[in-house]
C-alpha cells in the first residue's frame, strides 16, 4: 500500500523529496475533497495530513475515520509550524464511540 501526503506546498514538497506522492491544498475544503477522493482508491494505506489543516477539520476526520479505518490518517506538522500534541488515545476513543 502507498502513502499519500496532503498539505501546503512546503509540506507536500518535503514529502515528495522523501518519495511520497501528494497534493498541495490551500484550505480545509480542498483537503476534504482530496481525502474523499483518496477513500475510493484501494492502493493508499496511509494519508499524511498537515496538522494546520487537520485541526480545522477534526470533526469531519473523526467521522471519516469511523467509516474508513483504512487508509489511516496521520497528522504531521508543516515545516515552520509549531508542534501540536495530538491525543491519539482520545482519538481512538472518539472513533470507537467510547
Amino acid at each position: 500500500m502507498k502513502v499519500f501526503a496532503i498539505g501546503g506546498r512546503a509540506f507536500v514538497a518535503g514529502m515528495k523529496i522523501a518519495g511520497v506522492d501528494g497534493t498541495s491544498v490551500e484550505n480545509k475544503d480542498e483537503a476534504l475533497e482530496v481525502i474523499r477522493a483518496i477513500l475510493a482508491r484501494k492502493d493508499i494505506g496511509l494519508i499524511l495530513l498537515s496538522s494546520r489543516l487537520s485541526k480545522e477539520i477534526r470533526v469531519q476526520l473523526g467521522e471519516i475515520r469511523k467509516k474508513h479505518p483504512i487508509p489511516l490518517i496521520y497528522e504531521l506538522p508543516e515545516p515552520g509550524g509549531g508542534f501540536e500534541k495530538v491525543e491519539y488515545r482520545e482519538l481512538v476513543k472518539q472513533i470507537l464511540g467510547v
